[in-house]
Parts: C-alpha cells; sequence; structure tokens
C-alpha cells in the first residue's frame, strides 16, 4: 500500500481517532484578490476562468454540500467522520465576522471534527489565525493550507499568483509559531522549472518548517492563459513517468513523518486538455507506489542512498 511508504493524511488521521476521516469539499462562495482587482485581475494562468462566472458557480448551501459529502464518502470508504475543508477559491479572503460565521456551521455538524481551510499566503490575517486557535484550543482538527506552488518568484510572477515567497514566509511562521498546523501546495511542472526547482523549492519549505504537504501536477484546462500557450507551442506538460520520478524523489528528501495530504491532482475529462493521464488519479498513484518500492529496494541494498539518509534521517 502506498501508506507503507509514506504518511498520508488519511493514514495519520485514522492512527489519531481509532476511524476512519475524511476530507468533504466545501466552495464557500468566496472570490479571490488576484481577481477581483485588489491585486489583479484575471487570477492564475491555471485557474479555469468559466468557473468564475456567474452562471457558472452557483454553489449550493453549505450544509447541502457537506450533506452531498457524507452520501458520497459514506458509500465509498464507510467514513462517518468528515473534516470540512474549504476548498475552492480563497477561504480567509473575506469579513472576519462572515468567515467565522462559515466555520462555526460546519462545525456545528456533530460529525464534522474538524476544518481545512485553503487559501493564499497573503490572505492570512492575525484575526483568521486568531479562529484557528481557538477552533483547535476547542479540541477540532485544524490546518492551514497555503498554496504556495514554488518558491521562485520569477515562476510566480509568469503564472500571475500575485504574491512571492516572502508572503508565503510570512504566514507560515504566524500561523506555526501559534500552533496551527500548515499544509503546504506545490505545483509540479510549472513554466520554466525543472527538478533542481522542485528540489530547491522543497527545501526551502522543509528548512522554514512545515507539518504537510500536498503535491499537484500542472494541468491545462480550458478557459485559462495557460490552455492558450499550450495551443500555441509555448507550453508542453509533463509526462506521467517524469512526474512520478519527480514526486518519489521528492519523497526521499522529506522526513519520514511528514503527513501528505495529495500526491497528485485531477480534472475533470470535459475541462482537461493535457496531459491526459491527469484524469486518471489511480493509475498516477498506483505508479508513485512502485517508484518508491524500488526505490526502497535500492536503499536497502546499497544500490543507492537516498539524500535523506545522508542528511542522517
Amino acid at each position: 500500500m502506498l501508506s507503507d511508504y509514506v504518511n498520508t493524511l488519511g493514514q495519520s488521521l485514522l492512527k489519531k481517532y481509532g476511524e476512519r476521516v475524511h476530507k468533504v469539499a466545501i466552495d464557500a462562495g468566496l472570490s479571490c484578490p488576484n481577481r477581483d482587482g485588489s491585486k489583479g485581475i484575471g487570477g492564475c494562468t491555471f485557474c479555469n476562468n468559466a468557473s468564475f462566472s456567474p452562471n457558472g458557480r452557483m454553489p449550493k448551501p453549505l450544509l447541502q454540500q457537506i450533506q452531498s459529502g457524507r452520501e458520497v464518502i459514506i458509500k465509498r470508504t464507510g467514513a462517518k467522520k468528515y473534516i470540512a475543508y474549504f476548498q475552492a477559491y480563497t477561504n480567509t479572503y473575506g469579513d472576519v465576522e462572515v468567515l467565522s460565521a462559515m466555520y462555526e456551521k460546519a462545525l456545528a455538524e456533530q460529525d464534522v471534527i474538524g476544518l481545512s481551510i485553503g487559501t493564499r499566503p497573503d490572505c492570512v490575517p492575525d484575526k483568521v489565525i486568531d479562529l484557528l486557535v481557538d477552533y483547535q484550543n476547542r479540541g477540532f482538527e485544524v490546518w492551514l493550507e497555503l498554496g504556495l506552488q514554488s518558491s521562485f518568484d520569477e515562476t510566480l510572477n509568469k503564472v500571475n499568483r500575485g504574491h512571492g515567497f516572502k508572503e508565503y514566509k510570512d504566514a507560515l511562521i504566524r500561523a506555526r509559531s501559534r500552533g496551527v498546523r500548515v499544509c503546504t501546495h506545490l505545483i509540479i511542472g510549472l513554466p520554466g522549472e525543472g527538478r533542481q526547482h522542485y528540489e530547491q523549492t522543497l527545501g526551502r519549505v522543509l528548512e522554514l518548517g512545515v507539518d504537510g504537504l500536498k503535491y499537484h501536477p500542472l494541468h491545462v484546462v480550458k478557459g485559462t492563459m495557460l490552455a492558450n500557450d499550450y495551443r500555441r507551442g509555448n507550453y508542453s506538460p509533463l509526462s506521467m513517468e517524469e512526474y512520478v520520478d519527480i514526486v518519489a524523489g521528492l519523497i526521499a528528501l522529506a522526513p519520514r513523518d511528514m503527513i501528505y495530504h495529495r500526491l497528485t491532482g485531477t480534472a475533470s475529462v470535459e475541462q482537461l486538455l493535457a496531459p491526459k493521464w491527469c484524469s486518471k488519479k489511480w493509475a498516477v498513484l498506483n505508479a508513485i507506489e512502485r517508484k518508491l518500492i524500488s526505490q526502497n529496494k535500492e536503499e536497502i541494498y546499497g544500490v543507492s542512498v537516498s539524500s535523506r539518509q545522508l542528511a542522517g534521517a
């Protein structure tokens, strides 16, 4: 099993609570400072603009979303406890009282044991951290998920992120100094980046300290600036073999107790332009597992020595 080689969030929660706990994804209808003009317009080059149109984005009421998630999850995994995952867009971007009301509504559900809040590093004011600390003190499972993507400002500018590594460092240090656990999102395959960039980004993230990691392959979806670059031949996505090899290598560089919230990401077949393998989650995860098994055998039999071993981890 993949969890024999990496410390997945699912296995971590199973050990902690003695039963399966699953995230329920929520779209709270929030916006993004990189779209509403406060920092920029158009969003990141890889974001699907159509999903932000008034007619294309009509999220259901929060409790209805949780119920829909329950029904799917209990059939698929049997989990009866959930973490409300505020996933879509920037979930700390708004009036703190409004944010608090949303978080509290989710936590009021008896089977919701915590929150996972996805956001940008430049949208984490101290008042939001105060909220998360309070929930944690009340016994809830709390994660702050920061979308860094890359530690290279040149890359972040190229994809129109609207923030740099400095903002990530500031938000991370303030959150973790208060005891809030942070999961950092990193994208593999950003334009102009290669293995050296991914390794340096991971090194910078680990040096500052982090509790969890989430890896995504960059995929091209319809209605994006990246899609235009792809059609013009100005962007070539990674092959599945390249992605698997890179992720397995990065896992070898991180501490063994690192909690992985995700090792790949998917897009719907209807929206996905490339690479086509990004619609096949389990094929990618199974390939990562096979690569990790191979790496483990090499370590055992002395064929190669990982950077983690060299570091004495």
